[in-house]
């Protein structure tokens, strides 16, 4: 998708919520606002510990059911938001491009593209979430 090429080579940024450098859910909510107009919540504070994370982990499947993000049944479409595991607690985002495709901020370095069907994220695969507001936003 032409759109992620502005977001290719961004660097990568602790707390990062700008085009100076950001974190993947950084980068997810500055696409969701430059792309779709959708204003997701900062999330700027300090990281949880390692307790908070998981247990914000279990809790994403009945968070979302009560939210805007709702979980995809069937096809991943573009600007799903993709969550993956990093080690034991899905703490990891990519936003769907379509094609087996993600842009994700890889480790500490930057945004990229990559496959779904690659090995280091298929393994790793949690879910995808739809928010109630994109699909109205893309038609």
């Amino acid at each position: 998708m032409i759109w992620a090429d502005s977001y290719v080579g961004l660097p990568w940024a602790d707390l990062g919520r700008n085009r100076s450098g950001c974190d993947c859910y950084g980068l997810a909510r500055m696409v969701y606002a430059e792309q779709l107009g959708i204003a997701l919540p900062s999330y700027a504070g300090a990281y949880p510990c390692a307790g908070e994370q998981a247990e914000v982990a279990a809790l994403i499947g009945r968070e979302s059911e009560l939210g805007p993000w709702r979980p995809v049944a069937d096809v991943v479409a573009p600007f799903d938001l993709l969550l993956f595991r990093r080690g034991r607690l899905a703490s990891h985002l990519g936003v769907a491009l379509g094609d087996g495709r993600m842009l994700h901020m890889d480790g500490e370095a930057q945004a990229r593209v990559a496959r779904l069907d690659d090995p280091r994220w298929r393994m790793r695969f949690v879910g995808a979430f739809r928010h109630a507001e994109a699909g109205a936003r893309i038609a």
